[in-house]
């Protein structure tokens, strides 16, 4: 009954249940149309959907690190080693 392990429970289940939210908002119609529809490029989609899933997490980790980076692209948010970071990481594992 520790007020911190209730706050680091709390913050990893918000974290967690807003990357599935937010994925799934995308990824759930996108996957729908690559299901019932057919045009150009599809097998190229399925394919990095299917490449998308066997990522490690250590690799999206690590991406996701550098781009948010002092001297990365994205660097000037200032979001490395937020709640924020996590959920974009955990987005992009949860997406294919």
């Amino acid at each position: 009954m520790d007020r911190v392990v209730f706050e680091t429970v709390r913050v990893s289940l918000r974290v967690s249940l807003s990357a599935v939210v937010l994925a799934g908002v995308v990824a759930l119609p996108l996957g729908a149309v690559v299901a019932l529809t057919q045009f150009a490029g599809r097998r190229g989609v399925v394919r990095l959907m299917n490449a998308m899933m066997s990522l490690p997490p250590v690799v999206v980790g690590l991406v996701i690190y550098l781009l948010l980076s002092r001297t990365g692209p994205l660097g000037v948010t200032g979001l490395l080693f937020t709640p924020t970071a996590m959920i974009i990481a955990q987005c992009v594992l949860v997406f294919p």
